[in-house]
């Protein structure tokens, strides 16, 4: 959901306690009432993409899953027009230093 050309950026950290993980673009953006279903199989729906290809939410939906099988957190942030910002945290495991 981002126009040729434009830009994706990728980033990470962490705090003491979890590992955050950011996807952000300056694509098409997401209205504020959809932001609120994303994660939600029940408001699963397709949308179309800045070429006209479809999608279904189910990346999302399992990239929500497996977050909070693994005890993190995941949510969106946009401004319709400007762009979208996926984020995620996953605990970090202190006993065996893996994260």
């Amino acid at each position: 959901f981002t126009n040729p050309g434009g830009v994706i950026v990728i980033e990470s950290s962490y705090t003491d306690s979890v590992s955050i993980v950011s996807v952000s673009d300056n694509g098409i953006g997401i209205k504020k009432d959809t932001i609120e279903k994303l994660f939600r199989i029940e408001e699963s729906r397709s949308t179309t993409g800045t070429k006209g290809e479809q999608g279904t939410g189910l990346g999302l939906l399992l990239c929500n899953d497996f977050v909070k099988k693994h005890g993190g957190n995941i949510w969106a942030e946009s401004e319709y027009g400007k762009g979208s910002r996926f984020v995620f945290t996953l605990p970090i495991d202190k006993k065996s230093g893996l994260n």
